[in-house]
């Protein structure tokens, strides 16, 4: 599972049918202090999050398992709204202050 803000929506008129209906997010790849690392990448959207919200989610063939996207062609799944992260004993980003 990866930490991610999201910056924008991916708009496709022409795709695959199974995906009709799936809203897609770009997210801007974090570090667990809140730090853009420079990437980006394209998520289906599984729990309503909105632009600028930090989020978890998760590449690969664990993209396939909620319920939004089981057999459906993605590679990459939002899947929580991240409220806070803790790192050693420190909060690093608070939904209520930071977002």
């Amino acid at each position: 599972m990866l930490l991610g803000r999201v910056v924008g929506t991916l708009v496709a008129t022409r795709k695959e049918s199974s995906l009709d209906g799936v809203k897609l997010l770009v997210l801007n790849q974090l570090d667990v202090h809140g730090k853009a690392k420079g990437g980006y990448v394209v998520a289906a959207d599984a729990v309503g999050a909105g632009p600028g919200e930090v989020v978890l989610y998760a590449t690969g063939s664990s993209a396939r398992q909620t319920k939004v996207t089981d057999r459906r062609p993605v590679d990459g799944v939002v899947m929580a709204i991240v409220d806070a992260v803790e790192v050693d004993g420190r909060v690093t980003y608070d939904k209520a202050k930071d977002g």
